[in-house]
């Protein structure tokens, strides 16, 4: 029997070496999982099952949350996330579409369709103020234009109550975005998924998204870019002074998933809403996996910020990054049993 490991003395002396910077204690543990050792084999390809949504797949539980648009940075930022959801079979929503309601003047930089495919999702986005006002001036024409021109599949809503009024270009509503959002379901007739920005939603206003025939509801916890905060920053130093412990109330993901659970069983036959997005504040693959794992209604996982800091040069370095975290979430599905659901 040859010995093909030509490189043992090496390593074998790299374990010397490294033995004790290397040891971990018991309060840096992860306690979110039972770890598996015997039960599986290390994954040799996919191990999901594919995640249908609509007429389309996911071949892995990872959506590409909403992040920019309208800038000179958008082009490759966009076109790059396209590509890696291609290459990786996820899912993929657009940064703030409204430039396009007056001009096609940036349609480049969302016009990704021809990059990610015809078999990957792709959802445009508009903040709910901008939804709210085409409702009352009766001009649904020009949202259905917008998803034709980008041929999307459906519209995410974006909800932002707090980032629009501390915005110094912000809108203010004039009506429930619950309406607004009902009437966008009537007069579309398109998929719609509804998100906030950062601080995610209490379990009531989850009640009343759940009972609408919406694609998904994307949670935009509280754990990642907070664009309430982010418009802090932006504004005049007496409004951060006066509003910034409004930044600071919000949920995290892993109690509206606990929510969401316990709201899926209470409503029963008044679920219309059958999938959520996960996202805020999910720094990993096992975040990730384990707030998919923990869900009770068929889930995926968003990221943004993490994407965006490797979207913004080379393809080759968004898709390493990609291509580490699946094959991590493999690692964890063949080896991780959630503890706590």
């Amino acid at each position: 029997m040859e010995d093909t490991d030509l490189n043992a003395a090496e390593r074998k002396q790299d374990h010397i070496a490294l033995a004790f910077q290397s040891q971990v204690s018991q309060q840096s543990l992860d306690d979110r999982f039972y770890y598996e050792p015997v039960l599986s084999s290390h994954p040799s390809d996919n191990n999901f099952e594919p995640i249908r949504l609509l007429d389309k797949q996911l071949s892995v539980p990872i959506w590409v949350s909403s992040m920019t648009g309208g800038t000179e940075w958008a082009e490759t930022i966009n076109f790059n996330l396209a590509r890696a959801c291609r290459d990786f079979g996820m899912g993929m929503g657009l940064g703030s579409c409204r430039s396009l309601l007056y001009s096609d003047d940036r349609i480049k930089d969302f016009d990704v369709r021809s990059i990610i495919g015809d078999q990957q999702l792709l959802f445009a986005n508009l903040g709910i103020a901008q939804v709210e006002q085409l409702w009352q001036q009766g001009r649904w024409d020009v949202v259905k234009k917008m998803l034709d021109k980008l041929r999307a599949d459906g519209l995410i809503i974006h909800v932002n109550p707090f980032q629009e009024w501390l915005q110094p270009e912000g809108d203010r509503f004039q009506y429930k975005p619950l309406d607004v959002i009902r009437e966008a379901l009537t007069n579309l007739e398109r998929p719609i998924i509804v998100k906030e920005v950062g601080q995610g939603m209490g379990i009531d206003s989850l009640r009343a998204l759940l009972q609408l025939p919406l694609m998904a509801v994307d949670f935009a916890a509280n754990g990642g870019t907070n664009f309430a905060k982010l418009e802090l920053f932006r504004g005049r130093d007496l409004y951060r002074e006066v509003y910034e412990k409004l930044a600071y109330i919000g949920h995290n993901a892993i109690e509206m998933v606990d929510w969401t659970n316990t709201l899926a069983k209470e409503l029963q036959n008044d679920l219309k809403c059958k999938n959520v997005i996960i996202s805020g504040g999910i720094k990993s693959f096992l975040d990730g996996y384990y707030l998919v794992e923990r869900s009770t209604l068929p889930a995926v996982y968003g990221q943004a910020s993490a994407f965006l800091k490797h979207a913004r040069g080379d393809y080759e370095d968004l898709y390493e990054y990609v291509k580490v975290q699946v094959e991590g979430l493999r690692l964890a599905k063949a080896f991780l049993r959630v503890r706590h659901k």
